[in-house]
C-alpha cells in the first residue's frame, strides 16, 4: 500500500486516534452541515458538507488507500457511483458494457441511452471478436463487472483494460462483488473502480451508499466536484457507519467465502442442481483466470436448479435459514431469484442473451455455520427434487 501498511491494517486502524479535540480513538461523527470561517474571506478546511465532510472523508481515504487510488469519492449510492464515473460521457459518445452486468446497471444504461444521453454497446467482453469490434468503433468509456452479476464470470481486467486504452477509452471496473479484500483493479489497469459501498464494505445491510476510487488524483478531483455539483454526495452518519463496517472487511470475507467454497462443492454434485457459477471451482470457465487477478473466490454463488422456475418457487419457500430477499454481502445469507429481483428491469429478450434463465438462484453466503447452511441447502433441494 502507499504508506507501507497491509491492507487488512489499513481497513482497521486508519483514521484511529488522530481526533485532535478530546482525543477519541475512533473517528468521530461530524453531522454538521456547515462549518464557521476562521475570519472574512478565509475559509477553513471545511464550509459546507455537501463539498466536504471529515467523517465522509475518513472513509474516501480509507477505501482510496485498500484500493490502491488517488482519490475515492463517496457519494449515496452505488447507481449514484456508476452513474459518477461515467458522467464524462456526452451525446453521441459510446460506451462498452458487459451484456450480463447488474440488473440496475442495465437499467441505467439503457434509460440514459434511450434519452440520447450516450451510446451503450452491450457485449459480451469474453468474446475477443466481440470486443474487438466494440473497440473499433472508438469508445470513450469500456464498464467492467467481474465476477458479473449474477453469472460469476469473470473478465480478464489487464487484458480489457490494456485493450481499451489503446483504443483511447477509460476504463470503469465493478469491484462490488469481492471488494478490495479480493480484487484492486486499479493495479491491473483500471482507470476507475466502483463500489456499491451497500454490500461487502458495509457488510451489515443497514447503509446505501457507493464509491468511486481514480487512480489519477486529477480525475478524482474532477468527480468529487461533479459530485458536489449535482449533490449526490453520501451522508456523514452513512459514512461512519460503513467505515465501522469496513474495520472488519477482511474477516468478514475470509470466512464467508470459506463457507461458500463449501456450499459450491455442496451444490455442484447435488443432482437437484443443473450447473453452478462459482469461480473457486476447478471446473468453473473462470477459475484459472479468477487465480490471476483475485486473492480469492468471493462469498457469491448462483446456480441453475433442475426443475426451473417451479422448482426455484419450492427452494425458496423451504429454507429456512437462508432469506429469500435481494442485495448482498451482509453477514446473513440471502437468496434472490434474478429474472423477478435483480434483474426484473431487463426485457426478456435481454435476460436470455446474458444467460439468466427462470431456473437461476443467486446466493450472498453470510456468517452463519457452515453446517447450518448446508443443512437447510440440502432439505430445499431435496424437496424440490421430489416436484
Amino acid at each position: 500500500m502507499s504508506d507501507g501498511r497491509a491492507a487488512r491494517t489499513i481497513a482497521a486502524t486508519n483514521g484511529v486516534a488522530q481526533d485532535t479535540a478530546f482525543g477519541a480513538v475512533i473517528a468521530p461523527i461530524h453531522l454538521s452541515t456547515t462549518y464557521k470561517f476562521p475570519a472574512f474571506e478565509k475559509p477553513g478546511p471545511y464550509d459546507y458538507s455537501r463539498l466536504g465532510n471529515p467523517t465522509r472523508d475518513q472513509l474516501a481515504d480509507t477505501i482510496a488507500k485498500l484500493e490502491g487510488g488517488a482519490r475515492a469519492v463517496m457519494v449515496a449510492s452505488g447507481m449514484a457511483a456508476l452513474d459518477l464515473a461515467l458522467s464524462s460521457l456526452r451525446p453521441g459518445d459510446l460506451l462498452v458494457a458487459p451484456h450480463d452486468c447488474y440488473g440496475g446497471t442495465h437499467r441505467l444504461l439503457s434509460l440514459r441511452s434511450a434519452r440520447g444521453h450516450y451510446r451503450v454497446a452491450f457485449i459480451d467482453q469474453g468474446d475477443d471478436a466481440a470486443l474487438a469490434a466494440a473497440l473499433a468503433e472508438g469508445p470513450k468509456v469500456v464498464l467492467i463487472e467481474t465476477p458479473s452479476n449474477p453469472l460469476m464470470r469473470v473478465v480478464d481486467i489487464r487484458r480489457v483494460t490494456s485493450l481499451a486504452k489503446a483504443a483511447g477509452a477509460l476504463t470503469v471496473v465493478d469491484n462490488t462483488f469481492l471488494s478490495p479484500a479480493l480484487q484492486q483493479p486499479l493495479a491491473l489497469g483500471a482507470d476507475l473502480v466502483v463500489h456499491s459501498t451497500t454490500k461487502f464494505l458495509n457488510g451489515h445491510s443497514d447503509v446505501i451508499g457507493g464509491a468511486v476510487i481514480a487512480a489519477d488524483a486529477a480525475l478524482g478531483e474532477d468527480l468529487a466536484a461533479w459530485a458536489n455539483t449535482i449533490g449526490v454526495t453520501g451522508s456523514p452518519l452513512d459514512a461512519y457507519l460503513t467505515l465501522r463496517g469496513v474495520r472488519t472487511l477482511f474477516v468478514r470475507v475470509e470466512r464467508q467465502q470459506r463457507t461458500a467454497a463449501a456450499l459450491a462443492a455442496f451444490l455442484e454434485a447435488h443432482p437437484a442442481v443443473a450447473r453452478v457459477h462459482y469461480p473457486g471451482l476447478p471446473s468453473d470457465p473462470g477459475h484459472a483466470l479468477a487465480k490471476t487477478q483475485q486473492t480469492g473466490f468471493g462469498a457469491m454463488i448462483s446456480f441453475a436448479c433442475v426443475g426451473g422456475r417451479e422448482a426455484v418457487r419450492c427452494i425458496v419457500n423451504t429454507l429456512q435459514v437462508f432469506t429469500l430477499a435481494e442485495s448482498l454481502g451482509g453477514v446473513e445469507s440471502l437468496i434472490a431469484h434474478p429474472p423477478t429481483m435483480t434483474h426484473a428491469a431487463m426485457d426478456p429478450e435481454a435476460r436470455t442473451k446474458a444467460g439468466i434463465t427462470d431456473g437461476l438462484l443467486r446466493l450472498s453466503i453470510g456468517l452463519e455455520a457452515e453446517e447450518d447452511l448446508l443443512a437447510d441447502l440440502s432439505q430445499a433441494l431435496e424437496a424440490a427434487g421430489r416436484l
